[in-house]
């Protein structure tokens, strides 16, 4: 039986490491790569960079799914666990610094 988890090697920062993720995530985090004009290292080396606890995968899952979180209702992961919701910093939304929480927020 096939593994829904998919295991692709990505260069980051002149390093090449290995991320398993499901397809779904990586079909996601092209999108948001595409959207953005940015390439898949750049964007998951922003990803790496900005996260503050757990592995690569996990970050990259709760970046996807924030973004996508933040385009249907602007909350995003951690505003929840911390009761938060609505919209969040408005004046992070579209920036262009590589900040996580402005880039998950971008749409």
């Amino acid at each position: 039986m096939k593994s829904p988890v998919v295991k692709r090697s990505i260069v980051i920062a002149g390093h090449k490491t290995s991320v398993s993720l499901e397809d779904a995530f990586w079909q996601g985090l092209k999108q948001i790569a595409a959207g953005r004009g940015m390439t898949l290292s750049d964007l998951v080396a922003t990803i790496d960079h900005d996260r503050r606890q757990g592995n690569l995968s996990s970050a990259i899952r709760l970046f996807v799914l924030d973004y996508y979180r933040a385009r249907g209702d602007g909350g995003t992961t951690e505003e929840r666990s911390r009761g938060g919701g609505g919209t969040g910093d408005e004046s992070a939304r579209g920036g262009s610094g590589p900040s996580l929480a402005a880039a998950s927020r971008s749409a």
